[in-house]
């Protein structure tokens, strides 16, 4: 889901080497409660149900797509002008998990303009949180149109790299929401954090789902800094930190590669691997860790049903 460079990924078609697309010898995902997935763009997943992970074996545990993006909602044009969302991989999520019992189905997560590109923005805490609000009412409406099995709406908060705004809103504010032109080259934390406050509290109040949010350490610290704005004990969180290209030599059990001889997830806002709030890890993929994966950049998660609520 990582999308710097997306564009470019998107174009640019990389030929896999011979047995680079072999799966991998596993027995499929661990340790119990535990589930290989995908999200955003196609991946191939061959067969008949019940569908198996692709590249690595046992079952296909999930799939989490885009229900929407602010740039596409506003009819914004350049490179976050899409909809990263697979039909076929979320109706195979799905089937897997209602007629096998085996993941969580089919989720989904909204791609989150920070204030800087709110089209009514006026540096005030009560707008921050109404254009969250605002974000957070069109993807409940969105949802509403599909199947919606992992009750966890997420909030992609990232700083992509690309157009109209490289930051989404998080650190600039821009002339008008689509211009690209920055007015402001800072965004206060605490405008930020009104803008997250407003969608988890919009969700909250008009659903019955979890909220949960998609990041780093290292990009939640840069847009929420490190002090009261950036603590988050009690949200769902899905971290794309660290990432690999290896995909056929390493693969995660719980929260680390290779069984624990490799790289952990690492988690943010205040939170550990160990927190009950910690779900998901995309662990390879993504715009900026490209493996080849059906041409480009497929999206390879570990998700934990063991804590959802």
């Amino acid at each position: 889901m990582k999308r710097t460079l997306l564009a470019l990924a998107a174009c640019v078609a990389i030929v896999l080497a011979s047995g680079g697309a072999a799966q991998a010898a596993t027995d499929g995902d661990g340790p119990a409660g535990f589930w290989w997935g995908t999200d955003s763009f196609p991946v191939t997943v061959s067969g008949s149900a019940p569908y198996a992970m692709p590249y690595l074996g046992g079952a296909y545990g999930g799939y989490i797509g885009m229900t929407g993006n602010w740039a596409y909602w506003l009819g914004c044009s350049g490179s976050e002008h899409f909809i990263a969302f697979s039909s076929a991989n979320n109706s195979q999520a799905h089937t897997n998990y209602v007629t096998y019992h085996e993941g969580v189905g089919s989720g989904a997560y909204w791609f989150m303009g920070g204030p800087g590109v709110d089209p009514h923005y006026n540096g005030t805490t009560s707008e921050a949180t109404a254009w969250g609000a605002a974000q957070a009412a069109r993807a409940l409406a969105d949802i509403a149109n599909g199947y919606f099995d992992y009750k966890v709406v997420w909030m992609d908060i990232e700083l992509p790299g690309d157009t109209p705004a490289p930051d989404n809103g998080w650190d600039s504010v821009y002339t008008s929401s689509c211009s690209g032109v920055v007015k402001q080259s800072s965004v206060p934390t605490s405008l930020d954090r009104a803008d997250f406050n407003g969608f988890w509290d919009y969700v909250t109040a008009h659903s019955s789902y979890k909220v949960g949010v998609y990041s780093t350490a290292s990009v939640w610290s840069r847009i929420f800094g490190t002090g009261s704005d950036s603590l988050i004990p009690h949200t769902y969180e899905w971290t794309y930190e660290p990432e690999t290209t290896n995909y056929t030599g390493a693969y995660p059990n719980g929260w680390c590669l290779s069984q624990g001889s490799g790289s952990c997830a690492q988690f943010f806002g205040g939170q550990t691997s160990s927190s009950p709030y910690a779900l998901m890890w995309q662990w390879s993929g993504g715009g900026g860790a490209l493996n080849g994966i059906d041409g480009f950049n497929g999206d390879l998660d570990q998700i934990d049903s063991n804590r959802l609520g």
